[in-house]
């Protein structure tokens, strides 16, 4: 049986580990993963695109998918999640990550700010569709930088998805790039500053089954998986926070103490 999950480019190495996990625990389940931006994969369940569970790596996007976003708080036609599967997974951080030996010698996001409007940086960045670029996003306004005003003036390029920017960033393409914590890991690149929550928001991942699943306990059985201790080692040590990891030593503590009494 073949299950179809729609995850954030920023997952796709924990991901792949965990299907993996997954199906060698589950023969005859067959698991795949379409990887993009947030935003992209967003508009794809829109369109009717045939996929079971959704990993976002913002609320936005869930939140469009729920009916939440509607201005008018309606849960509207795109109420197109299983009532009651949705939870927040993970967290991350954003960061800012530079090419190897730091040719411009970034220090923080303090320095950005002041050196990139003059030109003498080039920062890489997430498009305005995409969470890591609405992070970004927050980040420059937080500043008082004009995004607009820096993008027309070239001191700023784009990317489709985090694993874009991170890649202009490897290839010193760019100066510097705002990525999560987790991509800069995997890139081994070197992260001179880390966004605080005030500069951007908690960076959440929400995870859903979707309404039109043709499998939806089967989704809901792989989304209470990654639940799991096994999958909440996996997202630690790729530099997530598993929101999931206190609960579930919680519960195996009371099970233990369960089975003494």
């Amino acid at each position: 049986m073949e299950l179809t999950v729609f995850a954030a480019a920023s997952l796709t190495e924990t991901i792949q580990e965990i299907t993996a996990m997954y199906e060698a625990e589950n023969p005859g389940v067959e698991i795949v993963v379409s990887f993009d931006s947030s935003g992209t994969l967003k508009t794809q369940i829109l369109e009717g695109a045939e996929a079971d569970l959704f990993i976002s790596a913002a609320e936005k996007q869930m939140d469009e998918l729920s009916g939440l976003a509607d201005p008018e708080g309606r849960n509207n036609e795109n109420d197109l999640l299983l009532a009651g599967s949705r939870i927040d997974l993970i967290e991350n951080k954003v960061c800012l990550a530079v090419p190897d030996g730091n040719p411009k010698q970034v220090k923080s996001f303090d320095d950005l700010a002041q050196r990139l409007p003059s030109g003498e940086i080039l920062l890489a960045m997430g498009g305005s569709d995409v969470p890591v670029g609405q992070y970004t996003q927050k980040i420059l306004a937080s500043f008082g930088l004009d995004e607009e005003e820096l993008s027309q003036s070239g001191c700023i390029t784009y990317g489709s998805n985090v694993k874009e920017v991170t890649t202009q960033v490897r290839e010193a393409s760019v100066d510097c790039g705002i990525i999560y914590q987790t991509d800069a890991a995997s890139a081994s690149l070197t992260v001179v500053d880390t966004a605080e929550e005030a500069m951007c928001g908690p960076v959440i991942y929400p995870a859903a089954v979707l309404k039109r699943s043709a499998h939806p306990e089967m989704a809901q059985a792989f989304l209470d998986y990654l639940k799991s201790p096994a999958c909440s080692e996996v997202f630690e040590k790729a530099g997530f926070t598993a929101l999931f990891s206190t609960e579930a030593a919680t519960e195996t503590e009371a099970e233990t103490e369960d089975s003494i009494s």
